[in-house]
């Protein structure tokens, strides 16, 4: 009987979950970029200045979740009236949208490290699935922090209509935006 009672003690924790680490995005060394050609002459380049999220991550069991929030209000181009105009209904319309979302469900491996991340973008209210493949990933022990800080560069490209952004397709302004994340989030 204490044998029957060892093993499927043993049995049980063996059947239990991982469970995944939690990484928090650190603001500093997370970015939020976007570009778009301008008449097929040159690239506007802009960015997400606030945006915060977290991250859920096992690399044993190859699964993971994110969530990056970015603040629309906080878009910078360099330019105050381009700025303006990106954040009144032509575009992003901040007054009823203020904040768009990217939550990535789905993790994708080369070995034991993450090449893409499938998931979903919310922007305007709409919600459509979006694929950012990796450039890098790394994770390392930060000395600062005295923990471990994973991250990369992910990039996809959107097209802006899908979420109803259609201001000047009719006279040139291409469809294809390049969305661009770094990120480097800490564990806690």
């Amino acid at each position: 009987m204490k044998i029957f009672i060892t093993s499927a003690a043993l049995a049980l924790v063996a059947a239990a979950p991982v469970q995944a680490n939690t990484y928090v995005i650190d603001p500093t060394h997370t970015f939020v970029n976007y570009e778009v050609t301008h008449f097929g002459t040159s690239t506007n380049r802009g960015r997400f200045d606030k945006k915060e999220g977290t991250v859920s991550f096992d690399r044993a069991a190859k699964t993971g979740k994110v969530e990056v929030v970015f603040d629309l209000k906080s878009v910078s181009t360099g330019v105050a009236p381009m700025d303006k105009h990106l954040q009144s209904a032509d575009f992003f319309d901040t007054a009823n949208h203020p904040s768009a979302k990217f939550v990535g469900d789905k993790f994708v491996f080369n070995g034991d490290k993450v090449t893409e991340v499938v998931g979903s973008l919310t922007l305007r209210g709409k919600t459509m699935p979006v694929t950012l493949k990796a450039g890098n990933f790394n994770c390392y022990n930060n000395p600062m922090f005295k923990r471990e800080v994973c991250g990369g560069d992910f990039e996809t490209t959107i097209k802006r209509s899908q979420w109803g952004v259609n201001y000047g397709l009719e006279f040139g302004i291409p469809d294809d935006v390049r969305l661009e994340i770094q990120i480097e989030a800490i564990k806690q």
